[in-house]
């Protein structure tokens, strides 16, 4: 099956991969192409050091792996939220997203999200700060059935996982005036084992999203920051309605 963007490999582009970290040792990572990251405590306290974002719980591990089985030229940064459990604080993603501003990186993966409403403006605050320096936000658009933030904002590129649809594909769509990607929940397949005794879920169709964007960015090239992420966005838009057709 043909593939989006099927003559970039993500090459140049620089993804902050918001999670548990990695553990680059994992047959599915290539290390090489792994870059210096942090640890950001629940009260926003960033932590560097050589074991700073060695994985200890899998996850981040599996999200990268999505994200380099897609742009395999990209250069992932491990910002290490989760600990001891797939839990953390808006105070730690809000540092996590401007952690990732000081780095220039282009695309923020975030697979995760809060659906307190209260947290909804200081997460809008700073996904204004990523578009104004050429950074777009991926990040799950719902959890729970409840608006998930920042994945719910107009400004971040908000998805919802599809299980049917193919992990080489991915589509976009309008829901409630927010432009959606739509995309499979399901991580590579490991062989021997079934879909559903492997990690998934929304975190995945972010992952592999991620990766995505992560092609149109080096697809749209050099722009001025403050156009980069609705270029991002446009050119994921156009590639959909091409490969829709086929």
């Amino acid at each position: 099956m043909a593939r989006p963007f099927p003559a970039s490999t993500g090459r140049g582009v620089r993804v902050a991969v918001v999670d548990s970290g990695v553990h680059p040792d994992h047959p599915h990572i290539d290390a090489s192409r792994i870059d210096a990251g942090v640890t950001i405590l629940a009260d926003g306290t960033i932590e560097a050091g050589a074991d700073a974002t060695l994985d200890r719980l899998g996850h981040g591990t599996a999200v990268t792996a999505a994200i380099q089985e897609k742009a395999p030229d990209a250069t992932c940064l491990p910002v290490r939220v989760f600990r001891d459990g797939l839990k953390t604080s808006a105070a730690a993603l809000v540092t996590a997203i401007r952690w990732a501003v000081a780095q220039e990186a282009e695309i923020v993966n975030l697979s995760l999200g809060s659906i307190n409403a209260t947290h909804r403006d200081i997460f809008a605050r700073v996904a204004d700060e990523a578009v104004a320096a050429g950074i777009l936000i991926v990040a799950a658009r719902e959890a729970n059935d409840l608006p998930c933030y920042p994945g719910a904002l107009p400004q971040v590129l908000g998805v919802a996982p599809d299980w049917e649809c193919p992990r080489e594909r991915y589509r976009i769509e309008t829901i409630d005036a927010q432009r959606t990607a739509i995309a499979s929940g399901y991580p590579r397949a490991i062989p021997g084992v079934p879909l559903q005794r492997n990690l998934y879920g929304i975190s995945f169709a972010v992952a592999q999203m991620s990766g995505f964007a992560a092609l149109a960015c080096e697809r749209v090239g050099r722009v001025p920051s403050s156009d980069r992420a609705a270029a991002i966005h446009e050119a994921l838009a156009q590639e959909a309605a091409l490969f829709s057709q086929t």
